[in-house]
């Protein structure tokens, strides 16, 4: 339990999800009675219910020695995120598309393994960055060592490409969101 520090910050995080767990239960169970919007089981079992996935979270954050913090709750970086997925990812993944598509249509494909350092500060933002390179069509995230990402391309510029040929600006976009 390296990154709990305090009982204060395990009931923080339980809290935390307690209550978003609680929240998702209300929306789920929404206009289901007559008291307000919801039924009187609803708002009982809720409450219930609600203790099972918090403990849960908070023993996985605690065994698996995840470092979730609360920065990553910030709303502002929910909306650059939303931002990313809608603006720059969106764009990356039809371009990708097309690309796949006529490599496909010619046969015409350069594969390679290539290996990028993004200089990315924490594990979240080298996970998220990962996944969106393998979420784009024609390459594939392998392993991660050491903060560098091996990544397997279809469509390789050569042996030693740099980081924007292989993910756009991605790695920009996941330090603004993510560290």
């Amino acid at each position: 339990m390296k990154n709990f520090k305090t009982p204060g910050e395990i009931l923080k995080f339980f809290v935390f999800f307690y209550l978003l767990s609680l929240a998702f239960w209300l929306f789920l169970t929404a206009f289901s009675g007559n008291i307000i919007l919801w039924s009187a089981e609803s708002l009982i079992l809720g409450p219930i219910f609600s203790l099972f996935p918090s403990l849960i979270a908070n023993l996985i954050l605690m065994r698996l020695d995840i470092n979730f913090q609360l920065k990553y709750l910030n709303p502002f970086r929910w909306f650059v995120f939303c931002v990313y997925v809608l603006g720059p990812f969106l764009f990356a993944l039809i371009k990708a598309n097309l690309t796949v598509a006529y490599i496909v249509i010619t046969g015409k494909t350069k594969t390679a393994i290539v290996e990028i350092e993004p200089k990315l500060k924490n594990s979240i933002a080298l996970v998220l960055l990962g996944n969106s390179i393998t979420l784009t069509p024609g390459t594939l995230t392998l392993d991660e060592r050491n903060g560098k990402l091996y990544i397997h391309c279809l469509n390789s510029k050569g042996p030693k490409p740099k980081i924007e040929d292989v993910c756009g600006n991605f790695h920009k976009w996941i330090r603004r969101i993510a560290s």
